[in-house]
């Protein structure tokens, strides 16, 4: 299930993200390929998954250091409350007919 990063995964990622960025670009320039939208590409590509790595390793650092995280509430509960009260509302306004405001 799809849960929100935490904090430190946040920090740590973007962190990453930008030294990984650094370092490849500079050791591209070294080994002289020219610059272009595809060097450009492979940085930004190599670098997201270098820094979507590093969270993922921190959140499962946390998660063996802390337990799991009790989950919300079901998303299924959530939308099947949505579309009752949805359906109520709608009734309601049907009863009062399209004349009565």
């Amino acid at each position: 299930m799809l849960t929100l990063p935490s904090a430190w995964n946040l920090v740590i990622s973007t962190l990453v993200f930008f030294i990984a960025a650094r370092y490849l670009h500079r050791y591209l320039e070294v080994q002289g390929i020219p610059k272009g939208m595809t060097r450009g590409l492979l940085v930004f590509s190599l670098a997201y998954l270098l820094s979507w790595g590093s969270g993922e390793m921190v959140d499962w650092t946390q998660e063996k250091i802390e337990g799991p995280q009790p989950q919300a509430a079901k998303t299924s509960d959530d939308l099947s409350q949505l579309l009752k009260a949805l359906g109520q509302a709608q009734s309601s306004a049907e009863l009062k007919g399209p004349g009565s405001n």
